[in-house]
């Protein structure tokens, strides 16, 4: 199965987190993909691969083209890098190259599809779920995700708190009791629905509120956009779920950073 459409995907969410701000930077050089928000929060200054690399050597030219991207701004930043662009032999050795550049592996998801998402398998609670799309439902966005992702609230209020982020990014609350406990967005590009942001507060977890209201992103997408094929990188606690929701891993998504 293709790994592109998660990559692009991945690539188009970011471009929207980065586009119209005052630091945004989207720019495309010498087989580097840059999507920087120019913010604090240095996963959301972001490089990838736009193109195969076939050797070390070419894997170390695009990393310098990266860190002199973002070394002459002064950015602490991310590369994601996604293993289907990469050789086999690159593969092996590319968490060497990147750690010659101070570069140290943040994360490693599996990127995922699903051609089209498979009923629950069990009954699920579902919250008041609300779209963002005024200051309290973003601030109540970025509270959850600044716990589940373990962020300083300023550091995501920088990259979510910014009106022009929702025109592309669908983002969704849900509530339990008039409080926030989970959210979910989507981003549609390359012809699938990119599921993003998938969270829930950890005194509320393990009673189907992420499932639910990840669900439920999916179908206003479906509804909106005609698109049920649908991509998303996993964390190690979600894999289990999403495979039982029809999702089967086509690529790595690794992540590394300054």
């Amino acid at each position: 199965m293709d790994f592109q459409p998660v990559e692009s995907n991945l690539r188009a969410s970011f471009r929207i987190l980065a586009a119209g701000r005052p630091k945004g930077d989207v720019r495309d050089v010498a087989g580097v993909s840059i999507a920087s928000a120019g913010v604090t929060f240095q996963m959301f200054n972001a490089a990838f691969l736009a193109a195969p690399v076939g050797s070390d050597l070419e894997m170390e030219r695009r990393l310098l083209v990266a860190a002199t991207h973002f070394d002459q701004r002064g950015l602490d930043w991310a590369f994601w890098s996604c293993d289907g662009w990469l050789d086999s032999g690159v593969r092996r050795h590319a968490r060497k190259l990147f750690e010659r550049r101070l570069l140290r592996l943040s994360a490693d998801l599996p990127g995922m599809i699903a051609e089209r998402v498979l009923p629950p398998f069990r009954q699920l609670r579902k919250p008041d779920i609300r779209r963002v799309g005024d200051e309290n439902t973003c601030a109540a966005f970025c509270q959850v995700g600044s716990v589940c992702f373990n962020v300083p609230l300023a550091w995501f209020c920088e990259v979510f708190e910014n009106p022009e982020v929702w025109k592309d990014f669908a983002g969704y609350v849900g509530y339990v009791d008039g409080e926030p406990v989970s959210t979910a967005a989507t981003v549609i590009s390359d012809g699938v629905v990119g599921v993003y942001n998938v969270a829930t507060l950890p005194g509320h977890q393990r009673r189907g509120y992420g499932e639910s209201i990840m669900r439920h992103a999916l179908e206003k997408a479906r509804e909106e956009h005609g698109l049920e094929r649908t991509i998303l990188q996993s964390t190690a606690q979600g894999l289990p779920i999403y495979q039982r929701m029809g999702y089967k891993t086509v690529t790595r998504v690794l992540v590394y950073s300054s």
